[in-house]
């Protein structure tokens, strides 16, 4: 009986032949996984680098006086001597505690409006009207009220940031709910499901991209409004820095502080797009 398996060139091992296509396949895919990061690390690399160059070379021209329009280096500067009188890291972890807090509030309320705004009919004709006459409402707007309400405390920075994030994460979720394809829901009656299972069977697995794409929103939305929200009664935090460079015109050190607001608003992007992909398998989303 002669072997299927063809050898090039020394001896295999019948036991795992099988797997060496397998193996291959998968060594076949690596370099094109890393090539693939490699250039999304280098382009994001290279747009910062422009970037800097671009700000250095009007900042050379003299346009703008150097105390208003900063070169790097003096931004640079003005982030370690934050970090060496020991403020960068108490302020990094207030700005980030505050905005992680009120986007866990705001976004699961706004998710359970969600569902009931678009799965009941109490919900439809009740809770969506209020809601979409108060979502144009800016939130900068409701900072005095949350003062009011709450002091100058912890609690009405939370609440400032929490309905920030609700908007967003409330109106992509309930676009996501009441988007379910009507034949999705016909099939599901004609199966025996009822309504407990066709929420958590159809409606939301549908649902699933909108809803993340809400959560991104509002994450952004939370780093927005921390600047607003540590502006009055805190003395640590990443906006309440903001606020005393521009009182003092120190424009290095607002220009850094903004920076790193934006540093800390794409990582949690990316943490949420790293901790969403299982389940967003199905949907394709351009990098």
């Amino acid at each position: 009986m002669t072997s299927s398996l063809h050898i090039r060139a020394g001896h295999a091992d019948p036991a795992t032949a099988n797997f060496a296509p397998d193996r291959a396949r998968g060594w076949r895919k690596l370099p094109g996984l890393l090539g693939r990061r490699w250039r999304v690390a280098g382009g994001t690399i290279a747009g910062i680098v422009l970037a800097a160059l671009l700000w250095s070379v009007v900042a050379a021209t003299g346009v703008f006086p150097r105390q208003l329009f900063p070169a790097v280096p003096q931004i640079i500067r003005a982030g370690h001597g934050l970090y060496t009188d020991g403020l960068l890291l108490p302020d990094l972890g207030a700005s980030l505690g505050r905005a992680m807090l009120g986007l866990v509030v705001g976004g699961l309320v706004g998710i359970g409006a969600a569902i009931l705004t678009a799965n009941t009919g109490a919900g439809r004709r009740l809770l969506q009207p209020v809601l979409r006459l108060l979502s144009p409402v800016p939130t900068i707007g409701l900072v005095p009220l949350a003062i009011l309400w709450f002091g100058l405390g912890e609690n009405s920075k939370i609440l400032v940031i929490a309905l920030g994030v609700f908007v967003p994460v409330w109106m992509n979720s309930h676009s996501g709910f009441a988007g379910t394809p009507p034949d999705y829901l016909q099939a599901a009656r004609c199966l025996g499901a009822g309504r407990r299972q066709t929420l958590t069977r159809i409606v939301i697995p549908e649902a699933i991209p909108d809803v993340v794409a809400g959560v991104r929103v509002g994450a952004a939305m939370a780093f927005v409004l921390i600047v607003v929200a540590e502006m009055t009664g805190t003395t640590a935090g990443i906006g309440y820095r903001i606020y005393q460079a521009q009182l003092y015109s120190q424009a290095d050190r607002l220009i850094f502080c903004l920076i790193v607001l934006g540093i800390l608003g794409a990582l949690c992007d990316l943490v949420i797009v790293a901790i969403t992909a299982p389940v967003l398998r199905w949907a394709k989303e351009v990098r």
